[in-house]
């Protein structure tokens, strides 16, 4: 019942505008706030703090929803739930889920989560940013990069060196409030897919903030990032599957409708099997995304298992949303259908969050070796 209201949302509010988010590079507001009102921008935040309090595997499913219809909107809603109020519940003190979680649960306002430097992506120890404790106040320095929704984010959670001789563990997390002096937006990322999220550099020049804004642990934030990663990279896997479903719905409709050599194309042997190969390999990816949220809702170790269906899953949507295009044909490198932007959209999957080859150490680390 949850899935079905969620697609039915979809089809009506996304589908429509889905092509002009992304060829124009819209930001529908007002749709946010019509999701808030419906709880998707506070999914697994409880009721108390102004959540849906729904559980992980709801939330993978609802995100599936929203990315088969536009992998924009999925990855806005995914950012927003697992890196901003997620870490924010996850890592925050009451105070802090008091203050801000109702304020960000609702649609209004985003939350975004800035890791990512110029030179620090996939190692996270590396990043360069500092936070220096003076008096009362946190003075940051430094340059942010492929932030998510960073240039509209109502509050950020930056990671900074607090103590720059211990490497991953001297990083702390400290929350920046939108229009803090010292604190601007650099650019905005031409990117090849998902062109209708926010991607933006973030500038941080003497920008102080109050002591009390230290989220979580000092020096502990190292590992608030990477149980943060840990959730992010089951839901990528989720938005994932959305595109690669996307792809073979519309794969599936086209092969019944065109006609070559007197009869359907789906008539076909070689297009059978590439729509064989894309049901089986959503499935079997949707079950892996369903195993870590399940585990993750029972409170069970999950960190190789949501490597593994972040891994799979954007391994097989890329190979999807490929042979979508194939079976398209000519008008599939066109836009006049949506499948060349499931092939850029889908792209991002296998980087962000930690690459493929990330998620191949985790799992190997988690292995034994």
């Amino acid at each position: 019942m949850f899935q079905k209201v969620i697609r039915e949302f979809c089809e009506k509010e996304i589908k429509p505008i889905a092509s002009k988010i992304d060829q124009e590079e819209y930001f529908p507001f007002e749709l946010y706030k019509k999701m808030g009102k419906m709880g998707l921008m506070g999914m697994t935040v409880p009721q108390e703090y102004g959540g849906a309090g729904i559980d992980k595997v709801s939330y993978m499913i609802a995100l599936e929803e929203i990315s088969r219809y536009c992998g924009s909107t999925g990855l806005t809603v995914e950012a927003h739930n697992t890196l901003g109020c997620g870490y924010i519940y996850e890592h925050g003190s009451e105070e802090q889920r008091k203050k801000y979680l109702p304020n960000y649960t609702n649609g209004e306002n985003f939350a975004a989560l800035a890791i990512t430097e110029p030179n620090a992506g996939s190692d996270v120890a590396g990043l360069q940013t500092t936070a220096v404790l003076n008096k009362d106040e946190w003075v940051i320095n430094g340059t942010k990069q492929f932030i998510t929704s960073g240039d509209i984010a109502g509050v950020t959670i930056v990671m900074a060196k607090t103590d720059k001789d211990k490497g991953a563990k001297g990083i702390s997390a400290i929350l920046v409030e939108k229009d803090t002096e010292g604190f601007k937006v650099g650019q905005l990322e031409d990117k090849l897919g998902l062109r209708g999220s926010r991607t933006a550099e973030l500038i941080f020049e003497d920008c102080r903030v109050p002591k009390e804004n230290l989220l979580g642990e000092l020096n502990k934030g190292f590992y608030g990032v990477m149980d943060t990663l840990d959730r992010g990279r089951t839901a990528v896997g989720a938005m994932s599957v959305g595109i690669a479903r996307g792809a073979l719905e519309d794969s599936l409709e086209y092969a019944q409708q065109r006609q070559q050599f007197g009869r359907p194309i789906g008539k076909f042997q070689a297009i059978r099997w590439m729509i064989a190969d894309m049901a089986t390999d959503i499935d079997a990816a949707r079950l892996l995304v369903y195993r870590a949220a399940f585990l993750e809702d029972n409170k069970l170790p999950y960190s190789k298992e949501g490597a593994m269906a972040k891994l799979f899953a954007s391994e097989i949507a890329m190979r999807a949303t490929n042979k979508a295009i194939q079976i398209f044909g000519g008008y599939g490198y066109t836009r006049e259908y949506p499948v060349e932007r499931y092939f850029r959209d889908v792209k991002l999957c296998q980087i962000g969050e930690g690459t493929s080859e990330v998620q191949r150490i985790v799992i190997s680390k988690r292995l034994g070796l």
